[in-house]
């Protein structure tokens, strides 16, 4: 960013041209970005349709399990619970014990809350 030259100063304001202040305003946008893409690095992110699927109501373990490629047979091998426990949980038969959302979202790579 160039140099800002004020146009007038006064104890409590400060004018600059209409071209300093959106260049002032553009280095805090990119500023805030870096800083939430820094928050944000190493974290996976998942494109629009798992993201639609799941604001549509759409049970997050389903989800994610078709989009990690996953058979419910092989998430329930994965996390160690059974087929139609898993498969109940998908249906929403059974809400699932903490113990058995902790197994799947490990055996998804995601964290608890994402599939709680």
């Amino acid at each position: 960013m160039n140099a800002i030259h004020p146009i007038a100063e006064t104890a409590e304001t400060v004018t600059l041209t209409r071209a300093d202040y959106e260049a002032l305003m553009d280095a805090i946008d990119d500023k805030e970005a870096a800083a939430a893409f820094e928050r944000t690095r190493g974290e996976e992110s998942f494109p629009a349709e798992v993201v639609d699927r799941i604001m549509a109501g759409e049970n997050p373990v389903k989800v994610y399990r078709s989009h990690r490629g996953m058979s419910v047979r092989a998430l329930g091998s994965a996390s160690g619970l059974s087929s139609t426990y898993v498969s109940d949980i998908e249906n929403g038969k059974l809400a699932g014990s903490v113990s058995a959302l902790k197994a799947i979202a490990a055996a998804l790579g995601v964290d608890l809350e994402d599939v709680a």
